[in-house]
């Protein structure tokens, strides 16, 4: 690679840092070709995304972004897993996890703010940004919905008592 390749990978990452919602650093030694796609899809499925690049670059990518700490985290085969969701990323890699033992998560960051693995795995807990949203939509509906209910059911209590009445009537 040479340095205008190198400079352009260190400006890739660098984006990612600041931009990602979390970033979460793993070892993917061992993997095969077929899982680190498996991996892919999944992210992509989410709208993250699956980086490896240079422990080097990456630690010259972080100094002066908020996560400069995760660079201690570099040595090894790592991987980066990211989304700007704070918490696909981590969701996904910790079921990933879960399903293939040489997948091991290192930690990572959200935000400016390092996470350990246990702190990845509190992260993956969150519900996402989707969830958050249809719970909170629920939420505001919730009312409207009753009052349009409440609204209603003396229209229909009229009606059920209308037609026991001719029920009877007619028998």
């Amino acid at each position: 690679m040479d340095r205008a390749q190198k400079e352009k990978v260190v400006e890739e990452l660098g984006q990612i840092f600041e931009s990602s919602g979390v970033v979460v650093v793993a070892h993917y030694e061992g993997m095969t070709v077929a899982q680190m796609q498996d991996l892919r899809a999944e992210m992509r499925a989410v709208g993250g995304s699956v980086r490896v690049a240079k422990n080097k670059l990456a630690k010259i990518a972080l100094e002066g972004k908020p996560g400069e700490s995760m660079g201690d985290l570099l040595k090894g085969m790592t991987v980066f897993a990211y989304s700007e969701d704070p918490v696909a990323a981590a969701k996904v890699s910790d079921a990933y996890a879960k399903k293939n033992e040489k997948f091991v998560i290192l930690g990572g960051t959200m935000g400016g703010t390092a996470l350990d693995p246990a702190g990845v795995k509190v992260v993956a807990q969150m519900p996402s940004r989707e969830e958050l949203i249809a719970s909170i939509v629920g939420c505001i509906g919730a009312p409207a919905s009753n009052i349009a209910g409440a609204i209603g059911a003396p229209a229909s209590n009229i009606a059920g008592i209308l037609s026991t009445l001719e029920e009877r009537e007619a028998a």
